[in-house]
């Protein structure tokens, strides 16, 4: 019996050490590409391309005129200056990368590289995901207790919520990164995705720990259900509110605040839950890549403009930034 215990032991140290060869032996991994065909290849880099210009003006002028202008020194924009910096930092992980593979006709990318773009994508995502949370708290304090709005809302709060944000962010990427890379991998190198994505990475580690890592997935999606519920419920008392307001100059300013958060709220949740819980059935590389691509280059380009377009005072002052410089010049 002894050596028949020895013998299965020892078939699990080899399975494990071998598998752990093979994970430290990986170098690099390989990236989905865009397009099989040179040609297209070129047209993905340029609209790539045209995408990550556009989000960097967008979101440059947002973080450039609330920094600037001192009558968008309230709650309200300092947390949407955190979003154009969230949003900057999220489409740049993951932009380049694929621009450049696209540019080059390549599709590796190394075995660090890929850690640090898994680490920065969820700190970015998450830190967004935290400061929708919070500028929904912002939105339900402002027309629901508009009287206790500078007692909840001051400066420093602000400060602290805004810390809170991006220190749990920082916490939660850590905590996702260290548990991907240190699961064996025992199915290759080819990643079905055109950025590092970690769904991605488990298919290639082993069956046991890829147990292990699910159970943090399904903790991490209990936290983004039970924060989209709050934000549901805190949308409910605001337009409850909004209901009773009795003049339609009031309804409609409340509204036009309340509703581009709403939109990129919903944007932001809608592609992103899509990309991760659909059914394996459905899956395929294509799809795969158009729906990460909604959910990770889309938002971020598009906030700026949901945003801008709702909201007189910000529109006022890009507009006066942007003529302020061309008389400079």
């Amino acid at each position: 019996m002894v050596p028949v215990c020895q013998c299965l032991l020892s078939t699990v140290h080899d399975d494990q050490s071998e598998a752990m060869s093979n994970s430290s032996s990986i170098s690099h991994f390989l990236l989905l590409p865009l397009a099989h065909t040179r040609q297209l290849q070129l047209l993905h880099f340029c609209l790539f391309l045209a995408i990550s210009l556009a989000a960097l003006l967008a979101n440059g002028l947002i973080i450039s005129a609330v920094a600037c202008g001192h009558l968008l020194h309230s709650p309200m924009f300092f947390f949407l200056l955190n979003l154009a910096l969230s949003d900057l930092g999220s489409i740049l992980t993951t932009v380049p990368k694929a621009m450049h593979n696209s540019l080059w006709d390549t599709s590796n990318i190394s075995y660090t590289g890929c850690a640090a773009q898994v680490f920065l994508f969820m700190f970015f995502i998450s830190a967004e995901f935290s400061l929708l949370m919070i500028m929904c708290y912002d939105r339900y304090v402002s027309i629901c207790k508009p009287l206790h709005y500078g007692t909840l809302l001051g400066s420093r709060a602000c400060a602290h919520m805004a810390a809170a944000a991006w220190a749990s962010a920082f916490l939660y990427a850590l905590l996702h990164t260290a548990n991907t890379f240190s699961l064996p991998l025992c199915h290759g190198n080819a990643l079905g995705q055109f950025f590092c994505e970690i769904p991605h990475i488990l298919k290639l580690s082993c069956s046991k720990s890829y147990l292990r890592k699910l159970g943090l997935l399904a903790f991490s999606a209990c936290l983004v259900f039970a924060c989209f519920v709050f934000i549901v419920f805190s949308y409910v008392q605001i337009f409850r509110a909004v209901l009773r307001i009795p003049s339609e100059q009031g309804r409609h300013k409340a509204f036009s605040t309340c509703l581009p958060h709403l939109a990129v709220v919903s944007l932001f949740v809608s592609t992103g839950t899509f990309a991760y819980l659909k059914p394996p059935s459905i899956s395929s590389p294509s799809l795969d890549l158009s729906v990460s691509v909604l959910y990770s280059v889309v938002p971020p380009a598009l906030n700026p403009l949901i945003y801008s377009l709702r909201n007189q005072e910000l529109k006022a002052a890009v507009w006066k930034l942007m003529t302020q410089r061309f008389q400079k010049h």
